[in-house]
């Protein structure tokens, strides 16, 4: 059996954790305190700063549903099929309330719309996207999670 190497999808590398616990990493502006997902670098999109220094941030791993809907159409390239056929999936905008950001993503499979609520928490977590010969490309997921804290 071949051991094949995680690595993150193409155009993702330093924007979650791979290793230990799941973690997005944005950027905070060392002038106002602003998080930015993706990481940034240049200048704060905060229109009332002019700061232009960053620090890597890992963001909260929990929020809240603000928006979901799902892809009923395979997405264009650079998008891969994960499997044989495209099969659709939820996607869900999530607020981080303590950094002020909505950050979109997939939903673990297995869980549709007809499962998801505004307002429901989740979680990020990493998971395949694709695999080849030699790598397993990761992404993040939101994970619901139960009412006893547990992920479902």
């Amino acid at each position: 059996m071949t051991t094949r190497t995680r690595v993150h999808a193409l155009g993702a590398e330093g924007w979650f954790t791979l290793d230990g616990e799941p973690a997005l990493i944005g950027s905070r502006c060392t002038s106002c305190g602003t998080f930015l997902f993706p990481k940034r670098s240049g200048w704060c999109a905060n229109p009332r700063c002019r700061g232009a220094e960053f620090v890597d941030a890992p963001l909260s791993r929990r929020g809240k549903i603000w928006s979901y809907t799902d892809a009923q159409y395979q997405p264009p390239p650079p998008f891969v099929v994960p499997g044989e056929s495209f099969e659709p999936f939820a996607i869900a905008a999530v607020e981080l309330a303590d950094e002020g950001l909505v950050i979109l993503g997939q939903v673990v499979p297995g869980v549709g719309v007809d499962q998801l609520k505004v307002g429901d928490e989740v979680e990020v977590t990493v998971g395949t996207l694709f695999s080849d010969d030699e790598h397993d490309y990761q992404i993040w997921r939101w994970q619901p999670v139960t009412s006893e804290g547990a992920s479902s």
